[in-house]
């Protein structure tokens, strides 16, 4: 009885395993079957959106500050683990009592389909891959679990059986390789039946085809030359202008909207005189402007590498307001993406020359999609959480009084105007170096502003000034160089920009919430 006693354990451990691949093929089928839906109609996605849409701002900031762009790969992972433990426990409470584990299941398929349909675009059929999912994952999980009910039995068998314990012993491992043989074919089926469904869903929707086929017209007002000189010449300091796949991406956006060019269209509304409505057609026979427009997270702490510099195409949105005649008391615009996020934009802002646009092109190609395809806002001088919304579809035209913005009502400032700051590019942190002549280079931004100083300090030194890059553009970062005589020992290289108001960076830290981070970025590295 104390071989068959210890072995009472094993059912519970494979109960719980029972769960995991019932989960997994809750997912799968619900993957599966929602290809043929709106993507946004999985329960992966809609339970990640859900997760970020009600996750506090300071968990957020520590998601962004801890893994900068990965922050959705580990909002993933954490997923991942948390529905694994949430299926362990409730295959072991259905294997100790099924009637309480089928209530659990059904409860965590209420709230699959509630996180579904509260997604922004989707409508009542879009639960039915969830529900189907659900009903499947309860069938996988009932017939796993049965089996193990007559292991459950052994500790309270009768003297006859457990007289013969070697006989129940070799049924018991009969009944153990079973399920883990149906265990084991059930998760292989769950995973290509969800590798299946992405396929599937990637193969219905053609629209990284549509982009690539896709031709931007020529803008009736190109760019700026950029001078030669923009550059910093110390080698390892960020590209002047940013590379497609190397621009920043912070978003709430869990799964990246997939939207077709002929269903897309732009509703200007509100407090206007006049409802406009534009195409994506509209957009290419509109007369459309090229500029170089740094942009910047509002996440982003001091000394990070959240912002971007790259040349944009689109159509001004000042033309767009022109049309749609705002009405006095205005001095507002919510504009939305089709995912649901929503940014508060200042009026005047819109109108002014800074050239804020309705995006289409991105480093002379369409937007990849990941940034906002097919169109996006891009605002020179204010923080994206208040201006660059992806995927838009809709601009209110409205009042700050009366309407709040996805991040304002999470704490975070109404209007966010970026900043002057200051990077240090080279050296790294941490870095080792060699005593002599050191380069020192990195980054400014003071956009709309423009910068016309950097100044370096070394430890407790005195500030010097360093050499400027050329400007480009007031709406565009600077960068700059600096030539240091390192000395044997540990140093702490700073920085700091003065903005062309004359405003320099301050050395007051402050956390990015709720306007953006501010504080003299500041590295470590050690000379030998």
């Amino acid at each position: 009885m104390k071989k068959l006693g210890l072995r009472t354990k094993g059912p519970e451990t494979m109960a719980a395993l029972a769960g995991v691949v019932s989960a997994a093929v809750v997912l799968a089928v619900a993957e599966l079957i929602g290809a043929f839906f709106t993507a946004r109609a999985t329960p992966v996605f809609a339970l990640g959106s859900t997760f970020i849409d009600f996750t506090p701002s300071w968990m957020k900031d520590f998601a962004i500050a801890t893994f900068g762009t990965n922050d959705k790969a580990a909002l993933f992972v954490g997923m991942g683990l948390t529905i694994a433990l949430l299926a362990c426990v409730l295959g072991i409470v259905a294997y100790k009592k099924w009637a309480l584990g089928v209530l659990g299941v059904l409860f965590m398929g209420v709230v699959i389909v509630a996180a579904v349909l509260t997604r922004a675009g989707v409508g009542p059929a879009d639960a039915i891959p969830s529900v189907l999912g659900t009903i499947a994952g309860l069938i996988v999980l009932r017939r796993l679990i049965v089996p193990l009910w007559g292991l459950k039995a052994w500790p309270e068998a009768p003297a006859d059986i457990a007289a013969d314990a070697d006989t129940q012993a070799g049924g018991a491992g009969t009944s153990r390789r079973r399920f883990f043989a149906a265990a084991g074919i059930t998760a292989v089926a769950a995973g290509i039946a969800a590798t299946g469904g992405r396929l599937l869903g990637a193969a219905r929707n053609n629209v990284a085809q549509a982009r690539d086929a896709l031709r931007l017209p020529a803008p009736v007002r190109a760019a700026a030359a950029v001078p030669a000189g923009v550059q910093s010449p110390v080698p390892g300091v960020f590209p002047w202008l940013t590379p497609n796949n190397e621009f920043y991406r912070i978003d709430t956006a869990l799964s990246v909207p997939e939207i077709n060019v002929n269903d897309w269209s732009l509703r200007v509304h509100g407090m206007v005189e006049e409802e406009v409505t534009l195409t994506f057609q509209d957009l290419l026979d509109a007369d459309l402007i090229e500029s170089h427009v740094t942009l910047t997270c509002v996440s982003n702490p001091v000394g990070g590498k959240l912002a971007g510099n790259a040349k944009w195409l689109g159509l001004p949105i000042r033309e767009v307001l022109k049309r749609a005649k705002p009405k006095d008391g205005a001095d507002m615009v919510l504009s939305r993406s089709i995912d649901g996020f929503s940014a508060s934009t200042p009026l005047e802002v819109l109108q002014d020359d800074r050239d804020a646009m309705l995006a289409i092109g991105m480093n002379d190609e369409p937007l990849p999609v990941e940034h906002g395809y097919p169109v996006r806002m891009v605002v020179p001088g204010l923080y994206g959480f208040v201006s660059a919304t992806k995927w838009v579809v809709e601009l209110e035209v409205t009042r700050f009084a009366d309407s709040k913005a996805y991040w304002t009502e999470r704490g975070w400032s109404e209007r966010g105007p970026i900043k002057t700051m200051a990077r240090v590019d080279v050296p790294t942190s941490f870095a080792r170096l060699k005593a002599g002549k050191v380069a020192v280079g990195g980054t400014a931004w003071a956009q709309t502003r423009g910068i016309t100083k950097v100044e370096v300090q070394i430890d407790d030194g005195d500030w010097v000034e360093a050499t400027l890059s050329d400007e480009a553009s007031t709406i565009t970062w600077r960068q700059w160089s600096y030539e240091w005589d390192a000395t044997p020992g540990m140093h702490y290289v700073k920085a700091r920009a003065t903005d062309a108001t004359g405003e320099t960076q301050t050395d007051k830290r402050a956390d990015p919430v709720p306007d953006g981070a501010s504080g003299w970025p500041s590295v470590m590295v050690t000379v030998e």
